[in-house]
């Protein structure tokens, strides 16, 4: 018959491949919140560098200049809500992993008490057997 850590052992694998699996989502979110910070960190520098030329000759030119900077604008709110959006993706995948990983520990620290108490155990089974023929080698027929 199975022992309790070895009956447990297929729940404590799949709570480790579940960690494994929240770990590359933690690792994934991370990635795209930074390619996100990344791009819009490049929209602010370009409205920057933008805003910064000289003006243009006339006023049609001075409207497509003051459209053009509400487009960018624009693009920056966006990308604002797209990296909000992308941190709070981080902190539920943070969340999930933290949950994932304090099962697999918890799991695999039952694991490792029920093999403790099994080895203990069984320390103590060959510890009776032994003083048993001890006992009988120096009594071979049960006298006194």
């Amino acid at each position: 018959m199975a022992s309790r850590a070895d009956r447990l052992q297929p729940v404590v694998d799949i709570a480790a491949e579940k960690a494994e699996d929240a770990t590359r989502s933690l690792a994934t979110h991370q990635r795209t919140l930074a390619e996100s910070e990344q791009q819009l960190a490049e929209l602010r520098r370009y409205r920057n560098e933008y805003a910064a030329m000289p003006d243009g000759i006339g006023v049609s030119a001075l409207l497509n200049r003051q459209q053009f900077l509400q487009k960018i604008d624009m693009a920056i709110v966006q990308q604002m809500s797209e990296v909000q959006r992308r941190e709070q993706g981080l902190e539920r995948a943070r969340q999930s992993w933290a949950e994932a990983r304090g099962r697999a520990k918890a799991l695999e620290s039952v694991t490792t008490r029920y093999r403790d108490q099994e080895r203990k155990s069984q320390d103590r089974r060959e510890q009776e057997q032994a003083d048993e023929r001890s006992q009988y080698r120096r009594n071979p027929r049960g006298s006194a």
